[in-house]
């Protein structure tokens, strides 16, 4: 039997008034995730350990069966691996958003969704003005930017120390931004990567990054980019946001983790997805017009997905839509992208496997809910779905938060949803 986990991030939600007390789940239009949920059987997880920030990098981590205190290094060294930055022992990297500020506050964590390919004009002007070695013989960097995708970036910096606080611009909209600027982690240690003498302390490591953060904006305001957007009154992309930062991670494939597996493929238009799936082993498969947000290539996703079960045991499809939705307080925005996932990609997934010689098996969740009115990520159990030809179904009628509490999986937490699935 293959297997395939399809993810919609953030895609769980709270009850909303508007919508007559149902949550976003309940309320919208999924006729394919409610038919599975009929023929399948369901239950809710819990994806985030106790302790850990509620982040897709930690939660679609444990989602595949990964012990977050044995291999947690933050977002920052993920992304590196997708964007194909080779980290160094010695190497600290964060995640570095470009995002927007007006009158003192975070307004957008995504600088008004902004494209890669201003961005990388962007981050290539960053470096010609912030990037510096570490001292006049030394020709290494202490610091550079590194372009990953829209408005998610990559700052390593040389020697950077981990233990320290940053706040995830995402999780703050609408709030002053200065007094979220980095800290030192209280009672820690105070060296960095034991390889390089020439570590940084928290509190340098803290100082540099928030140097830069004051810096860039200074000159992002200056950017022919940010003035031709001042003009015409739209949101600029006007500063960095570091934050999730950590050293190359130490992680088994899932083919070492599991003998059902012996490829797979991992299909995202998010750094961060496809940085967890090349630590786990997998092929990234990367789908032209695939973007992240609502306007993403649903079809071409799915058939991406329909040929890697062709060859791959296992296959692992992320959707950003119904997040970043999620994190911009649109409703109706999200409920479109729920129907999308659901007509667009699930039902030709659904569809095709049904006429595969060899069984398949489906799984349907969210990383993590996205509450619309909250505009943030909550650190709550999810409601999944399991599917496949043949599978005793339980009694739970329809797909969401509400249901899957009567599922006869019960509530799982953690890596027990991977053995689970893969026992299957």
């Amino acid at each position: 039997m293959k297997h395939i986990i399809i993810l919609g991030d953030g895609m769980a939600d709270h009850k909303v008034e508007s919508l007559g007390g149902k949550t976003l789940l309940q309320y919208a239009d999924k006729p394919m995730m409610d038919r599975l949920a009929r023929e399948g059987r369901c239950g809710r997880l819990i994806t985030v350990p106790e302790g850990f920030p509620p982040g897709s990098e930690v939660a679609n981590t444990a989602i595949l069966g990964y012990d977050l205190n044995k291999v947690y290094e933050g977002r920052g060294p993920l992304e590196a691996a997708s964007i194909g930055y080779d980290m160094q022992p010695d190497d600290f990297a964060i995640r570095c958003n470009i995002i927007t500020l007006e009158n003192g506050k975070i307004i957008t964590h995504n600088g008004g969704n902004l494209q890669t390919e201003d961005a990388r004009v962007l981050i290539d002007y960053l470096n010609e003005h912030l990037a510096k070695p570490i001292n006049e013989q030394q020709g290494c960097e202490r610091v550079k930017f590194i372009c990953g995708i829209q408005y998610r970036h990559l700052l390593v910096i040389k020697g950077g120390n981990k233990h320290i606080e940053c706040a995830p611009p995402h999780d703050h909209p609408n709030e002053e931004w200065r007094p979220l600027l980095v800290k030192p982690e209280e009672a820690t240690v105070v060296s960095g990567s034991a390889a390089d003498t020439r570590a940084l302390s928290p509190q340098q490591t803290a100082d540099l990054i928030n140097d830069l953060i004051l810096r860039s904006q200074e000159l992002l305001a200056q950017h022919p980019y940010n003035l031709a957007k001042a003009e015409k009154g739209e949101r600029q992309a006007n500063s960095i946001w570091p934050w999730s930062g950590g050293y190359r991670p130490s992680m088994q494939t899932l083919m070492e983790q599991y003998p059902q597996v012996k490829t797979g493929a991992v299909i995202s238009a998010v750094d961060l997805i496809q940085g967890i799936g090349k630590y786990a082993g997998l092929r990234i498969i990367k789908v032209p017009g695939a973007t992240g947000l609502a306007d993403t290539n649903y079809e071409g996703k799915a058939q991406a997905a329909i040929e890697a079960l062709k060859q791959d045991d296992f296959v692992f499809v992320h959707v950003e839509a119904t997040d970043e939705a999620g994190h911009d307080g649109d409703l109706d925005l999200k409920l479109r992208a729920i129907n999308y996932l659901d007509q667009r990609l699930i039902k030709p997934i659904v569809e095709a496997t049904e006429q595969m010689q060899e069984p398949v098996c489906i799984a349907v969740l969210p990383d993590h809910p996205t509450p619309v009115e909250l505009r943030i990520h909550v650190s709550e159990p999810v409601p999944f779905l399991i599917y496949y030809k043949g599978i005793e179904p339980d009694d739970v009628q329809t797909y969401d938060e509400v249901s899957c509490v009567s599922g006869s999986f019960g509530l799982l937490r953690l890596n027990e949803f991977m053995q689970t699935f893969m026992a299957l």
